[in-house]
Parts: C-alpha cells; structure tokens; sequence
C-alpha cells in the first residue's frame, strides 16, 4: 500500500498588531502627520540659525538644543540618514546697525580729550532720548528709562574725570550714545570691512555656547556673505518667473502675482496675517524707512535692498545694494538641499513673514507648489513668565544660566515640556530639571553598588531561576520600553518619556528595597540601566556607555570610577570590619574615624559611603562638586527650617499677645472695632446693621451673642488677674 506523503500544515501569522509610526506636528497643516521622507529614509532638514550681533542667549537654547534633540532622536533612535543644515545670518539690518554704533562709538571715544565737549554731546545724547520718550513702544520703555539714567549719571561724573578714565565712564553708556551717534554719523562710513567683524566675533560666540550645552555641530553650515552672487542670481530666476519686480534701485517680491497662481498660496503657515503690514514692516528690518511708494503692494517685501549711505553693499544689475532677510534662507536652503526640504526647522516668532517668505519664494523660484514638506516651531520661551526679547535687553546669556546650572540640567529641563510649546524658565521649571535629575542619578549609583562586586562576565551569574518579583519587574521593563516607543513616536514626545523612566526607576527601588541584597537580579537591573541610560545618550545627556553620569578626570576619557571602583571596594570592606571590631570592642574613638573617613575625607574626593545595618556599605561615586551641592543644599534647608520654626514661634507669640490685649476690650466694645463689617449696634453692643446697610439676620446674631459671651468670660479673667495684682 503506497504511503501517502504527509505536508507541512497551514501556517498564519496571526493577528499582527499595527506598527506605531512617527508622527510629528506640522505647522503646514497645524496637526500631527505621519512623518514620511521624499526620498526613502534620507532626511533633508535646514534649520534658521542665529543673527550674529550680540551674546547668544536663552532663546537661542530654546530652538537650538530644541532641534538638537529631535535631530538625535530622529538619527539615533529612527535611524534616519540626516542631513543637517543651517545658517548664520551675518548681514541682518540689526548687524548693520549695531556694528556702525559700535564704530562710531569706538572712534568717539578714541577722540575723546575735553571733558567738557564731551559731557555736552552726553547731555544732548539724554535730551534726545527724553524727547520722544513718549512716543516709546510701552515693551521699551523700561529699557529706555535705564538708558536716560546712565547717560544721566555719566553726564555728571564726566565733567570732573582724566582723558584716562573718560574710556572707562563712557564705555558705561556704550549702547545709548552708540545709537545717539548713530543718527547724524552715518554717511562717514565706507568701509564695508566694519560689518565683518561684529559678526564674525558672535559667530564664534555662538559656537562655543552651543558645544558647552553638547548641542552637535550642522552636517553644513552656510554664511549670508558667502552666497552673495547665489543670491543675485535666486532674485533674477524669480523675476523672469514673474514673480518679482525692480524699483527704485531694490527689487521686491510681488504676492498679488504670486498668490493668483492656482499652484501657489501665499502665507500658507499663517494666512490669517495676510495683510498685517505691522509684522510686514518689522519683517523688512529696522532700517527699511519707509518703501510704500516703491511697492506695487503693501504686501510686498524686499529681496534685495538698494543699500543707503552708512550700509554695506554689493554691485548687481540693479546697483549697489544687499539682499532682503527673507531671501538668504530660501537661497541657501536650496543651494545646498534642492528644490524639496523635507524638515525646516525655527523659532514660532518667525512663523510670519520670514517663514511664509521663504516658501513663497522657494516656491516662486522652482515654480512648484511644495518646497518644504513638514514645518517645526520651537515654542516660545519666557523668564519667570516674562517675555524675553534681545532688543529690550532683557535676556539670560547662556553664559549666565551655565554659571548657575549645568548643561544636563538645562537640557533636562527643555525635555520635560513638549518642543513646541511655551517654556518657561525660572526657578520652578529648573529645580523639577534638578528633582529629575537626581532621580537618574540616584538610580545609576544604587545600580552600580549593586552590580559592581558582581563578575558580570560569568554566565552563571544572575541566571538562576526568576523569582515573581523579577517577573514583575521584568513585566514592567517591557512595558516601559513600549510606552517609551510610542511617546517617541507621538511627535518625540520627551516629557512622557521621562515620566516613563521615572514610573520604571520607581519600580526598580522598590524591588531593590524588598529583596535580599544577596539575592538581586544583577542582570536584569543591568540591562534596565543600560536601556535607560542609551535612551538619555539620544537625548544628548552626555553619560558613561553602559550605566549613566560618570565622573571623569577631566584629562582623558578614562572614567575614574572604573578605574578606582576596586580599591574603594577594598576600602570599604576593610572599613565595614573594622567597624564591627570596633563596636565589639566599645571602641569610640575608632569609629569617630569611621565616620570622619565617611562624612569628611572621602566626599572631598567625590565619593559617598552609606551604611546599612545588616547589609554591605553602598558605595556612591556622586562627584565632589555634588557632594558639595549637597552639603549647601542641607546647611540651607536647615537653616530654612530653624528660620521657619522662629517665624511660627514669632506669629505665635503675636496672635497670644493680640489675644491678651482682646481680653481688654470690654464685650459691649468687642464688635464696635470691626467699622468694615458693621455700622449700628444694640445696646448690648451687637451689631443690627453692616457696613453696606442690611440689618443682620437672626442667624448671625445669635451667633454674634455666642462671640460675645465667650469674649464676656475672657474680658472676666482678665478684671480677676487686675485685681489679683
């Protein structure tokens, strides 16, 4: 009988669950779309970087380690190939102008020798700023009343000073007199070589800033002055497309031309500002003047500007001049990335008109309808829930905030609030920076206690059968890296991922708390401490390669606590048997030098010891300038609590004294003190009408007698104490 051939039986693949996709909100349409590049997985991203006139500040950090992040997260955790691009804006109206008052400053001040000639150009400098003070934007206005104090004061103390010292007083008023001197000096100036330097100088400022915040250079960087004949020839390519014409020496892009295209859309990121000729004007920089006769429309914006006397410029077939804000970006996006970005990345403030300027003439140049595929904003950011503005000076440099906390500190507190919304930056937002990171931190060192006496490379180790415990733990593990993948997916939602580790850290303490120290799953908090820590090193927190914030020497990227963890190890050991022989032996004195070598030598080296009765002392390396932090932060607290106690020792002893100056006031009396509540009385004293002229209800009467008979009593006491005396 022939065998039959048995086969394989039908195989499914079940119900496959829906992978999670990264979605990112889009200021093009205002909502989260599923992020999908033109090209596969290459990324082309240009983002709008600084105008180079003064210190980087606050702001800048905002957008900056902003965009760094989502750049990480998007490269190291997506696995996009990105290529990063952005620019530095170093011919800007506010550079032009800044660098000519910095000029003419200089050379006034190296003229300098009468005193007297000097204190009467100060005095008209102060006139001239009373004089319109009035007419000050209300935002300025503070600003301005600081500037009329200082040329007040320098006005006074110049008339007694040396030629020696007149550099120094002056330098006091740099700025007002700068753009005092600004307004009747400009056409002595030639040489375009004086608008380099300013630039360059912050240009270098601002590198250096954003690598001590660890914030990854641009992939390309691009510079205005260096795509001058790109922009030239961008400018004439719109005009033959006739989108653009000439007048007057400047070229302007017309909207009315643009808009009535079927394929074209003016303002597409913010179309309710179509004809706001306030952020128009501001948009055309601050030594535009007036142009209304030279525009076709109000809404018409300049890409090339014929340059005025006191300007750089630049021959072109339209004359001398220099190109528009708006222009440069679109011109050396395009250069660099083509006719499709697929991220533009900015600050919201230039939503309208510099963004919307750029699409329209990206667009207006490759006539196509798409030039930039998804929009991100940073969200605002206020000081102590204030807006910050450079050009009312009230701004934190970077510099400042790295004085007063870390870059992992500040980068933490930008992760926990959503990228694109307002953040605010004050002392609330920067101790639950600090509360979270000591949480990581805590965590890492109870980690690496645990694990650190552990031979990690022996397989044996950690592969005993699970106890429910770490199970659960495990369990929670799991979920946490799911809830983690769809916060990141959920336009790199970095807030909720850090609520996520910390739910995890909370129950990695738990377990840690209730399991025999001998009996610890040293693989499984390994790996959990890992996972996290790869996570953070998305974010661009810089920590060690396996378990985070290491402590290095500062020379070399050797990590000392690796280097020194099995001496300490020896140390400890040797300390914890001591101890023990100590106590046995009533030794006082040697266990005085036990905790001295505790609480005093070893935190001076950066290294916390902590002792636990019945289990092994934990070793901690914290870092010295922590323990430290610590220290101050405890001697705080306690002299915090001490003044607390005075206070409330204090408002005791108050309301007990009001209390026996009360038992003075006779009961007819009592209420006749409260004039805010009541105007008539009864005979007994209790009130019959209030302050606003209703009678009092029956209710509140009686218990007005109820008052005043207990009053009555205390009023009694104190007649007996009178007559006891």
């Amino acid at each position: 009988m022939a065998s039959t051939k048995r086969t394989q039986p039908a195989w499914s693949s079940g119900d496959v669950a829906e992978t999670c996709r990264l979605k990112l909100f889009n200021s093009l349409t205002r909502k989260k779309e599923v992020f999908v590049p033109k090209n596969g997985n290459k990324v082309n991203w240009y983002s709008c970087g600084p105008t180079v006139y003064d210190a980087s500040h606050m702001g800048h950090a905002r957008s900056y380690i902003t965009f760094d992040i989502l750049r990480r997260v998007m490269k190291d955790y997506f696995h996009y190939d990105v290529e990063y691009v952005m620019n530095i804006t170093d011919i800007d109206d506010k550079i032009i102008r800044r660098a000519r008052q910095l000029h003419l400053f200089e050379e006034y001040v190296k003229n300098a020798t009468d005193c007297k000639a000097v204190q009467k150009d100060v005095l008209l400098a102060l006139d001239d700023l009373k004089k319109d003070f009035e007419q000050v934007d209300p935002e300025k206005k503070a600003m301005t009343l600081k500037a009329i104090e200082k040329l007040t004061l320098v006005s006074q103390l110049v008339v007694n000073s040396t030629v020696n010292n007149l550099q120094s007083i002056l330098n006091e008023i740099k700025d007002p007199f700068g753009a005092y001197l600004d307004k009747f000096n400009t056409e002595d100036i030639f040489d375009n070589n004086i608008f380099e330097s300013l630039p360059r100088f912050w240009e270098s400022d601002f590198h250096s800033n954003m690598a001590s915040l660890n914030i990854l250079p641009p992939d390309k960087l691009s510079r205005v002055s260096e795509y001058i004949p790109d922009i030239i020839a961008y400018i004439e390519t719109i005009i033959k497309n006739g989108y653009a014409y000439e007048s007057n020496g400047s070229v302007y892009f017309d909207v009315v031309a643009f808009d009535s295209k079927p394929i074209h859309h003016y303002a597409k990121l913010v179309p309710e500002a179509y004809g706001d000729t306030k952020s128009l004007q501001d948009g055309e920089g601050d030594l535009s003047g007036s142009t209304v006769n030279e525009k076709r429309s109000p809404n018409d914006f300049a890409l090339w500007k014929k340059s005025k006397k006191g300007e750089p410029w630049w021959e072109s077939v339209w004359g001398k001049g220099r190109p528009g804000w708006h222009i440069e970006c679109s011109v050396m996006a395009s250069s660099i990335l083509g006719q499709t970005l697929d991220i533009h990345t900015g600050g919201i403030d230039l939503k309208f008109p510099h963004h919307d300027n750029e699409i329209a003439q990206a667009e207006a140049y490759y006539n196509n309808e798409e030039w930039v595929r998804y929009f991100l904003h940073s969200g605002h950011l206020t000081i102590s829930g204030c807006k910050m503005s450079k050009s009312l000076k009230n701004f934190i440099t970077i510099g400042d905030a790295l004085k007063n906390h870390s870059s992992r500190q500040l980068r933490i507190a930008f992760l926990l609030h959503s990228w694109k919304d307002t953040l605010d930056y004050g002392e609330s937002t920067m101790e639950s920076a600090m509360a979270c990171e000591k949480i990581l931190n805590e965590f890492f060192l109870n980690v690496k206690n645990v694990t650190r006496r552990v031979n990690v490379q022996a397989l044996t180790v950690g592969y005993s059968k699970w106890l429910p415990s770490e199970v659960e733990l495990s369990k929670k593990f799991n979920i946490c890296k799911e809830n983690i993948h769809a916060a990141l997916c959920d336009n790199i939602d970095t807030k909720t991922v850090l609520e996520v580790i910390r739910e995890c850290i909370s129950s990695c303490n738990i377990y840690l708390r209730d399991c025999d120290s001998s009996t610890v799953n040293h693989l499984l908090l390994l790996n959990i401490a890992k996972y996290i820590t790869g996570i953070l090193k998305i974010f661009g927190i810089q920590t060690a390669d396996e378990i985070g914030f290491p402590i290095g020497d500062g020379n070399s990227s050797n990590n000392v606590e690796t280097i020194v963890t099995p001496y300490l190890n020896i140390l400890s050991d040797f300390r914890d048997s001591v101890r023990s022989i100590a106590r046995s032996a009533g030794s006082t004195d040697i266990l005085i030098l036990c905790d001295k070598l505790r609480d005093e030598i070893l935190p001076d080296s950066g290294v916390r010891l902590e002792d636990f009765d019945g289990k092994p002392t934990a070793i901690k390396f914290v870092g010295r300038e922590a323990i430290m932090n610590e220290r101050k932060a405890k001697a705080k607290a306690e002299v915090d609590k001490l003044a607390e106690k005075e206070r409330k020792k204090k408002e005791l002893e108050i309301a007990r004294a009001k209390k026996e100056e009360l038992k003075k006031i006779h009961p007819k009396d009592l209420f006749k003190l409260e004039t805010d509540k009541y105007s008539e009385f009864d005979e007994n004293g209790i009130p019959v009408v209030d302050n606003q002229g209703n009678k009092i209800s029956k209710g509140l009467t009686k218990k007005l007698q109820k008052i005043q008979s207990a009053h009555a009593a205390l009023h009694k006491e104190y007649l007996e104490s009178i007559e006891k005396i």
